[in-house]
């Protein structure tokens, strides 16, 4: 499969301009990855708009945060407070009903982060054909999950950026011991990868150890929803200790960065669901060989056999992983790899992407 195409600037907006972007999800502000993990929509919003304001721009986030706040140039408000009416960019992130604000906004956009099924309800499609902004998805698999007969006003496809953070790790000195990282929802695929990790991978690899840093508190009220079912999961885990499985806590930015130093692989079967995937992303950015399967977005974040391996089938996975835990040479020939070609998009690029959609 081709590796998407990041979109082309050409025309990024440089004159300052206000921007809005609302969210209707949960509660968190700029401040808030400095004290606890956050999933990757809210990080990626933090970012860009972040970075907005650093460009010049008049920036505000209008969400559930629990009070208004001034952090790293954007101000952040409460939803409830209201939004205003006029602005040069509107950003609406995921919700239907974020695009009945801001109506007399210049230019309208609506960021999708999810496949887009969602949007194929009524409520949605009114709302898109009443206000037809232009829909902006996060990659190319993503792009392909909202049918063409949906209405809008353009369509661009702009892939997160990658944190700064993860960015500036030079070549390792030496490969890490044999120790696999899983930094991802623990509901899309731990308990497959346990079993594969458990029959077909640490038998075969002494000393082998795999890191899951992981948990329901991540992901807001939508993690407590599912908490029970994310217990099971990590549950077997943590029974799989005398394996070389060992659960830990999310941690943030900071110490996730720390941790992924320490590791030789990211092992992540990928979803369906799994649009971007943030988590693959930043590993790869360190230098960290990922293996993958060619599910969702996961051909988008790996280059197969370079900085990484697509496995097609639960053997060739096991092989892959027991391959880049145990072959030096080739881990290294991948991290190289991965830390030339894998952090060159990052939220400069991004936010000048969305610059581009700001009217003249």
């Amino acid at each position: 499969m081709p590796r998407p195409k990041h979109p082309k600037l050409t025309n990024a907006r440089s004159e300052m301009a206000t921007i809005i972007l609302a969210d209707d999800g949960i509660e968190f502000d700029g401040r808030t990855p400095e004290t606890r993990p956050l999933g990757g929509v809210e990080s990626s919003v933090i970012q860009l708009m972040e970075t907005l304001a650093a460009n010049g721009h008049t920036v505000t986030v209008y969400n559930n945060c629990l009070a208004a706040l001034h952090h790293k140039g954007v101000h952040w408000r409460p939803i409830a407070d209201g939004v205003p009416n006029r602005a040069d960019l509107y950003i609406a992130n995921r919700g239907d009903k974020l695009l009945k604000l801001c109506r007399d906004a210049k230019q309208t956009v609506f960021w999708t982060h999810n496949p887009c099924r969602y949007m194929l309800k009524a409520r949605y499609l009114w709302q898109l054909w009443r206000r037809r902004p232009v829909i902006v998805f996060i990659g190319s698999y993503h792009a392909t999950t909202l049918p063409a007969w949906v209405p809008d006003g353009g369509r661009r496809t702009i892939p997160y950026g990658l944190p700064e953070i993860f960015c500036r790790a030079g070549a390792a000195e030496a490969p890490p011991g044999p120790r696999a990282v899983f930094t991802s929802n623990p509901l899309r695929g731990l308990d497959w990868l346990l079993d594969i990790w458990a029959e077909h991978i640490e038998p075969q690899v002494p000393g082998a150890e795999l890191h899951v840093f992981s948990g329901a508190a991540t992901y807001g009220a939508a993690g407590a929803r599912k908490a029970d079912a994310m217990g099971q999961v990590l549950a077997k885990a943590q029974a799989l200790a005398s394996q070389g499985v060992r659960l830990r806590d999310p941690v943030d930015k900071a110490k996730l960065v720390e941790e992924l130093r320490l590791s030789r692989v990211m092992l992540y079967q990928g979803d369906i669901n799994e649009t971007y995937c943030l988590a693959v992303a930043e590993a790869q950015a360190m230098g960290v060989p990922a293996v993958l399967k060619p599910i969702g977005s996961m051909p988008e974040r790996v280059i197969d056999g370079k900085t990484g391996f697509l496995a097609d089938d639960d053997d060739a996975f096991a092989l892959a992983a027991r391959r880049v835990l145990t072959d030096d040479a080739l881990w290294a020939a991948q991290h190289a790899q991965a830390l030339k070609t894998q952090r060159q998009w990052r939220w400069p690029e991004a936010a000048a992407a969305f610059e581009e959609l700001i009217p003249v």
